[in-house]
């Protein structure tokens, strides 16, 4: 039997003299908090179902409604503080794992906040990117180190497969099932129109969206889920899913209540049951065979596509990231521990993996320090939340970014971090018809391209201040970065002088 020894976690307050029984609180919520009762005539909570998505507070007609965080705590004590003590007590009634849904909530440093840009004064004069050439443009893929000539003495321009950006900024992996087909329609519509990428994740790609292929990366993950040759040929990259952010070390779970109609087509899996990912690729145990299955996706590729491999950032990554950029990818992808999920286990996405800032300085300049940094381009995410915290990236050494929350919050996600459950109220990571159909694909793509569009804009803007006039550039110019308030230690794996300096 369950028992919940606890006072919710939040409260519906209802203004009586605004509400008119409309009952449009009732019918958007997909958790039932509101019902009518006939009896009294008026609208009541369970406040006991309430995630806090603010789905009702939007759409009340008369603005009765506010959801507040429960003041209601219990005693204070510096070792067990209320969210452990509700934990406990959610497996004491469950015996299961705890599942989260998006990043990592706790108090972890920002290392992105902790790090200021220089700017261009006098001697180095500022560039005005509504007067002068600015490129962003990005080419991400093995770069030839030396020139080659043919017999006459020309150039061979020709270059291994790269993915050209207009601005180095790409969707992350978010695969069809845990999110909607709505969703998965916004995010291809605007990257085919921004010129960039979306990632299909580990769920196959749907047949509706194989016109996006030249703007599609398909992923391989450990259970090859919708994995076969036309998927692997419809996209401009195959992307090899060993970990990600979230939960470094553990393979994919999305429950079987999602697994349904083209969802279950779409990844070639029964409807209703579990989509299983294990934890490693079962024909990778050494870079070996990393290499191997890479060779496999490009000769299945005829060599006409990138190939890239996501890896969680761990604290041996600069290692890892050697050994992958020997092992014959083009391009290196690292998910740091903010990074979103659909659903991870709670104690895993809390404590395991490491920040993004300071994984990717480490493999920037272990791949210089080997002199194979040329032989990969460097993708990163996890929390990347604007276009301050992707200036900053490349000039600690990425050459792109991956967005996946900051994209969801675009189409109206509201982090109430409930996406396991299936009941998304703003039709994002769900598959229930009815909560589906509440994202429109078309408006959804046009903020997406407005949040690009502003992005791109705003880091033409840092760069012509910073008196730099391409990506290019700027990538790797740890010179153009100052820290603030960080360790001698924290300076010097991100390889930046303290403010002052």
């Amino acid at each position: 039997m369950s028992i919940d020894f606890l006072y919710p976690e939040f409260e519906v307050v209802r203004n009586m003299d605004r509400c008119i029984t409309c009952r449009v609180c009732e019918r958007q919520c997909a958790n039932e908090v509101h019902a009518y009762n006939e009896r009294l005539d008026k609208m009541v909570s369970d406040e006991s179902k309430c995630v806090n998505c603010q789905r009702c507070v939007s759409l009340c007609p008369t603005r009765a409604l506010k959801i507040v965080k429960s003041d209601c705590k219990l005693r204070e004590n510096a070792n067990w503080q209320n969210d452990g003590i509700r934990e406990i007590y959610k497996q004491a009634n469950s015996g299961g794992v705890l599942l989260s849904s998006m990043g990592n909530p706790k108090e972890l440093p920002v290392y992105w906040d902790r790090m200021l840009i220089n700017a261009s004064q006098v001697t180095n004069p500022s560039i005005d990117p509504l007067r002068e050439p600015m490129e962003t443009r990005v080419f991400l893929g093995k770069k030839n180190v030396k020139p080659e000539r043919d017999e006459s003495g020309n150039l061979i321009c020709k270059v291994p497969p790269q993915l050209e950006l207009d601005l180095p900024v790409m969707f992350s992996a978010m695969s069809y099932g845990s999110i909607s087909y709505n969703a998965h329609a916004s995010l291809a519509r605007a990257a085919t129109e921004m010129g960039t990428y979306y990632n299909t994740g580990e769920g196959g790609l749907h047949e509706d969206f194989y016109q996006y292929g030249p703007n599609t990366i398909v992923q391989v993950a450990s259970g090859r889920f919708g994995v076969h040759e036309e998927y692997l040929a419809a996209g401009a990259a195959i992307e090899i899913k060993i970990g990600q952010g979230a939960k470094p070390g553990i393979g994919g779970h999305l429950p079987g209540s999602k697994i349904v109609g083209d969802v279950s087509r779409t990844r070639m899996i029964p409807e209703g049951s579990d989509a299983i990912s294990p934890a490693p690729h079962h024909d990778i145990y050494s870079i070996e065979d990393l290499r191997q299955l890479v060779y496999s996706l490009k000769e299945a590729t005829e060599y006409k596509k990138p190939v890239i491999v996501k890896v969680a950032a761990v604290h041996n990554i600069a290692a890892i990231a050697s050994g992958i950029a020997r092992s014959g990818a083009d391009i290196i992808a690292i998910d740091g521990i903010r990074g979103g999920t659909g659903a991870a286990p709670t104690r895993i996405r809390d404590n395991v993996g490491i920040p993004i800032e300071l994984a990717l300085a480490a493999v920037d300049q272990r791949l210089r320090d080997e002199r194979i940094r040329n032989n990969v381009s460097l993708v990163v995410g996890g929390s990347i939340r604007s276009a301050a915290d992707i200036v900053k990236a490349i000039a600690l050494g990425a050459d792109a970014c991956y967005i996946a929350t900051g994209a969801l919050l675009a189409l109206g996600c509201h982090l109430c971090r409930t996406c396991q459950t299936g009941k998304c109220n703003w039709g994002i990571a769900t598959q229930r018809p009815e909560l589906v159909k509440r994202l429109n694909p078309d408006i959804g793509s046009r903020r997406l391209i407005n949040l690009l569009t502003a992005w791109k804009h705003e880091i033409k803007e840092m760069m012509g201040g910073m008196g730099i006039n391409s990506i290019e550039a700027l990538r790797g110019n740890r010179l153009m970065l100052r820290g603030v308030g960080l360790t001698e230690k924290e300076l010097e794996i991100l390889g930046i002088s303290h403010a002052g300096e």
